[in-house]
């Protein structure tokens, strides 16, 4: 008899050991390449710039947990063996982007950041909205997710 996700103990162990440092390693990378993106880049200190990317990663990580339990949730999913990984990775490739046009409305909307004139940019519902984190939350969990997932196959026993 399987069980829901939230009491399967692999689940969590999934979650903590192997998809969370993965999106971690990801979004450090990215947010140090994307950089030159933002005024940050010419405008801060170094001291500034690196405590932006160690805060955006840490962002980024609470925002891809919080995306695959939303994911898990609404996909009704039980436990790790059991999940339907398209169904959990379609539904992040919603809830991810979602979010992140909204933050980036309201980041840029309230002048915490901006833009530098080399971020690329989509008109979403009146708003310029940076492709970069939009790529970013398209690409990186679902990339976390299966580089998890094949780490996850290896270290099974083979019967």
């Amino acid at each position: 008899m399987s069980m829901p996700w939230f009491r399967d103990r692999e689940v969590w162990a999934f979650v903590a050991r192997r998809y969370l440092p993965w999106l971690a390693a990801l979004n450090l990378a990215w947010e140090a390449l994307q950089l030159p993106l933002y005024t940050i880049w010419t405008e801060a200190s170094a001291g500034y710039i690196a405590f932006a990317v160690f805060h955006c990663t840490l962002g980024d990580v609470l925002i891809g947990l919080a995306s695959l339990v939303l994911a898990l949730m609404l996909g009704s999913e039980q436990g790790l063996a059991q999940w339907h990984w398209r169904r959990v990775i379609v539904l992040m490739l919603l809830l991810g982007p979602a979010y992140t046009i909204f933050s980036e409305w309201l980041n840029t909307t309230l002048v915490r950041w901006s833009y530098s004139e080399l971020m690329p940019t989509l008109k979403i519902a009146g708003t310029e909205i940076g492709l970069s984190p939009l790529l970013q939350w398209l690409l990186l969990p679902p990339i976390a997710l299966l580089l998890a997932r094949r780490n996850q196959n290896a270290r099974q026993p083979k019967p």
